[in-house]
């Protein structure tokens, strides 16, 4: 009988998607049944995104819409208190996940090293169109070292407010490493 990511009853595309992740799982060499043993939620690919964020080099950052306005909000209220916040990452689909750990793997690190920072294909809160990885300048971009920043106080003290917090504070009990620029939206 093959291992079964939750036992609560499910839905059609809560089945598939299920199923899909377990397939990317079995094809990483991962078992199956890590999302449950490490309590992950599953989280299909939002269907609604808009750009929230244009980078310098022209890259666009997508969130849903409600995401994207309270983002745009809360930069923009961190930049009337001389606050720069930029986007590094919002919407990240379940096949560029399954890319992007598969491209650490052919780099040569060990896959629990790589799901410590990266969550499994449709495990990841990037899939909804919710979540940011934040940055600013003069900071190494997805680091510890960003808990030091003006930003990170101004978003510890004010991102509530606009809908947006931290999903992996220390020792958290999902089993990801600390991540001090990860927020998600929460309507």
């Amino acid at each position: 009988m093959k291992p079964s990511i939750s036992t609560r009853p499910i839905d059609d595309k809560e089945a598939a998607l299920r199923d899909r992740v377990e397939a990317a799982l079995h094809d990483l060499g991962v078992q199956t049944d890590l999302p449950a043993e490490r309590g992950l939620p599953l989280f299909a690919d939002a269907t609604e995104l808009t750009v929230a964020h244009v980078s310098q080099s022209g890259r666009e950052h997508y969130l849903t819409p409600a995401a994207a306005e309270s983002w745009v909000r809360m930069r923009e209220a961190a930049a009337a208190g001389s606050v720069v916040l930029v986007m590094i990452s919002g919407f990240r689909s379940f096949e560029r996940q399954l890319e992007l750990i598969q491209g650490q793997l052919a780099g040569g690190t060990p896959v629990d090293e790589i799901l410590s920072v990266l969550a499994p294909p449709g495990c990841s809160e990037h899939h909804t169109g919710r979540a940011v990885d934040v940055g600013t300048p003069g900071c190494e971009p997805l680091s510890e070292s960003f808990e030091d920043t003006a930003a990170f106080q101004w978003l510890d003290l004010n991102a509530a407010g606009f809908g947006f917090r931290m999903s992996y504070p220390r020792s958290n009990p999902l089993g990801y490493r600390y991540e001090p620029w990860h927020w998600c939206h929460h309507d």
